[in-house]
């Protein structure tokens, strides 16, 4: 094989030129780890962008047309950095048809269309790898797919979004408003100018889909993942759960019961104590539960130019040594199951409910008669002192079906006069 592999780069911003400083400063390392250089000899860019400072710092051809890449035989691996689906999706088609092997960073497109862009590449004898799609600088793909392949899991969480958990840790930490940590996470660069695919939980359930696949190897739709995200949490509920020994996380979780699991995004109450509620800031990490090692958990960057580039050219050296062999074309994971989502009744959870009701006598006793009339006991109650007319209420229930709840949700809603104001999840037990 050449001593010389040679990469497009379709897409020269932060990660893409992440890519070449990483290329650049460990290229050593990687020539004695393959056997060969990987450069970076045409880089794909917007018509009137101004990359020329990055061209002639790394000797790099730019070019407008993705033809002008795909026709260049010299050329072996595509590196997909531009985000967005379209028009990546048609690119990264285009390369595969081409004979050029991919490497991406693109959770919403491989979370939507990845079964598409899998098949197409196994057809055309390809290899597709996206390590960075998932939790940036953490190798959690690779790790699920060959260090766990003979383990059986049964629980995959994570924190996987680091605008909402460094706005999480702001409200936990300096008793601050969710409006309040948004505005300071835009002015750090940590939170879009709109914000609504990382606090609407869209972010996080993209790559719970792709977690999902490797876990279980079912194939998830978006729609069928249970998507809540933290917008207008309120303070005094995430003030509420610390008192009573919790951490408020978004959470991301594919859980497995049986031959089903149950895919969901949302805020979660995280026992104190559990590895998860010590993930600070705008780290990521994801917590593994699995009957041959038990738990284990795997924490890092999220995020960010250097660490999402090293996960890309780790794919990139993995498709070189698959060159060398001759073993081209096999899936980034081979397990595959037949998908089956675990219903209602059989998805379990203890649950937050914050509720603000009437000042007046017997209004918790009704409470009490629509939990029992569901079947639903209480672990904790708290009644804090309101303004006179009203209460709030806070309680966290014994562990209960999906079903039973939306019951009780539907009998507060039709027979009192209560205001729903919050509710979660909890875990860590």
């Amino acid at each position: 094989m050449e001593k010389t592999v040679k990469v497009g780069l379709l897409g020269l911003g932060v990660v893409g030129t992440g890519v070449l400083e990483i290329l650049a400063d460990h290229q050593e390392k990687i020539k004695k780890s393959i056997g060969a250089s990987l450069v970076v000899s045409k880089a794909l860019i917007r018509p009137g962008e101004d990359k020329s400072a990055l061209a002639k710092k790394y000797n790099l051809e730019l070019v407008t047309e993705l033809e002008a890449i795909l026709a260049d035989p010299e050329i072996a691996i595509v590196v997909e950095v531009m985000g967005r689906i379209e028009p990546a999706r048609t690119f990264i088609k285009k390369a595969l048809l081409s004979g050029k092997h991919v490497v991406t960073a693109n959770k919403d497109l491989l979370a939507q269309y990845g079964r598409e862009l899998v098949d197409l590449a196994r057809d055309q004898q390809r290899n597709l790898y996206y390590e960075a799609s998932v939790a940036g600088g953490i190798p959690i793909l690779r790790t699920i797919a060959n260090s766990l392949a003979a383990d059986d899991i049964t629980e995959v969480l994570g924190i996987v979004n680091g605008t909402t958990n460094y706005m999480l840790t702001k409200m936990v930490q300096e008793h601050r408003t969710y409006e309040e940590t948004l505005k300071e996470a835009q002015e750090l660069g940590f939170a879009e100018s709109d914000p609504t695919n990382d606090v609407d939980g869209i972010d996080a359930a993209y790559k719970m889909v792709i977690l999902s696949k490797f876990a279980f190897g079912m194939t998830v739709t978006m729609d069928q993942v249970k998507i809540k995200g933290i917008r207008g949490l309120a303070a005094e509920d995430v003030s509420m759960a610390d008192r009573l020994g919790y951490t408020v996380k978004l959470i991301g979780s594919t859980i497995k019961k049986d031959d089903s699991i149950s895919v969901e995004v949302g805020p979660v109450l995280v026992a104190h104590h559990h590895p998860l509620a010590s993930i600070h800031n705008e780290m990521n990490a994801v917590f593994i539960k699995s009957s041959g090692i038990g738990e284990s958990m795997y924490y890092g960057p999220g995020a960010g130019s250097r660490p999402t580039a090293t996960s890309i050219v780790a794919d990139l050296m993995t498709i070189v040594n698959k060159m060398k062999k001759n073993t081209v074309g096999h899936r980034f994971t081979g397990y595959t199951q037949p998908t089956k989502i675990t219903p209602p009744t059989e998805n379990i959870s203890k649950y937050f409910l914050s509720l603000e009701m009437p000042d007046e006598h017997g209004q918790f006793l009704k409470l009490a008669e629509i939990m029992s009339q569901a079947e639903v006991g209480f672990e904790q109650v708290v009644q804090e002192k309101g303004d006179g007319a009203h209460a709030r209420v806070v309680l966290i229930t014994h562990a209960t079906s999906e079903t039973k709840l939306a019951t009780i949700q539907q009998a507060i809603k039709e027979k009192t006069k209560y205001k729903l104001l919050s509710l979660m999840k909890v875990m860590g037990e």
